[in-house]
């Protein structure tokens, strides 16, 4: 097996999610969620998910489809579309898994994994993260994480829009 079929079969399906959490619980795993559209990668990201993956053994990313990143951010968006996203997600060593989700909020995702730790950025307060409810009543733990100062998707499209006016 090549490189590329190693990191496309990190990207997998939502039933394949649920087998891969239940295992990791039984074999005594921790399990990290995180998710987000990711639709340009930068270094913000990178030091993002690599602190998440450090809460555990296991990062498993929810990744927002085209269609609801769409819904989310606006009709320009995404720039990159979900497969491109999910393999450069994948492609990253401390990343285990990519999840496609298409709904609004990865509430049923997370429902149906269970992670022992669910994670976002600190523009998020612990108790608002959607999930805060599943992963905390089943004992688990919502972190945050401080974000890079000076890079966002947005800010790298403004700059560029800029650049190019």
């Amino acid at each position: 097996m090549n490189h590329l079929q190693k990191i496309q079969q990190k990207i997998i399906t939502w039933d394949q999610a649920s087998t891969i959490a239940a295992k990791a619980k039984t074999s005594g795993k921790k399990m990290v969620f995180s998710n987000g559209c990711f639709d340009i990668m930068h270094h913000g990201h990178v030091e993002y998910l690599s602190k998440a993956a450090d809460f555990g053994n296991l990062l498993m990313i929810g990744l927002n489809s085209d269609n609801s990143v769409r819904r989310l951010k606006g009709e320009n968006r995404p720039l990159n579309r979900q497969n491109s996203r999910a393999l450069l997600l994948a492609a990253m060593q401390f990343v285990d898994y990519v999840v496609l989700f298409d709904e609004d909020t990865p509430y049923e995702l997370i429902k149906a994994v269970q992670p022992d730790v669910l994670v976002k950025g600190k523009d998020y307060k612990a108790a608002d993260i959607v999930g805060y409810d599943i992963v905390t009543g089943q004992g688990g733990e919502v972190k945050t994480i401080d974000l890079v100062k000076g890079f966002s998707t947005s800010g790298i499209i403004e700059k560029i829009k800029k650049e190019s006016s």
